[in-house]
């Protein structure tokens, strides 16, 4: 959104429309508020929870979660879920928090300066568990 908002500012008379998702990031409208901008959310799509019930019996070694709707999703499939021996990855802040909240323990977190995308997270975790 920084990038944009030069741009965005050259032409601040103009009414703006932020097409985005029903679960939307706070900081995107936050910034063009606080720089006046006169805009209009437009909901393209809204984020729903597919049903995993058939998925019941299957344990997994890692769940990879990509946003809060991923977290809210296992528990709304699975609301009993046990973390056990299952490792929890996570990409970003808000992802992790969500994660927190809902008690699971982060084995592996995305984005970090020595890991800026999840597969690079995942890797050196497996790196890091077959030197012990």
């Amino acid at each position: 959104m920084e990038d944009l908002m030069p741009l965005i500012k050259k032409h601040k008379a103009e009414k703006f429309i932020l097409p985005c998702a029903d679960i939307l990031k706070k900081d995107i409208p936050e910034v063009l508020e606080k720089n006046n901008i006169n805009f209009e959310k437009a909901i393209l799509y809204r984020t729903v929870c597919s049903d995993l019930s058939d998925l019941a019996d299957v344990n997994y070694d890692v769940l990879v979660f990509f946003s809060p709707a991923g977290i809210a999703s296992l528990y709304e499939n699975f609301p009993g879920f046990k973390q056990n021996d299952t490792r929890i990855a996570v990409f970003g802040a808000t992802t992790a928090k969500a994660a927190e909240n809902a008690g699971l323990e982060i084995n592996i977190a995305a984005p970090k300066p020595e890991a800026p995308s999840m597969t690079m997270a995942i890797e050196q975790y497996i790196k890091k568990l077959s030197k012990k």
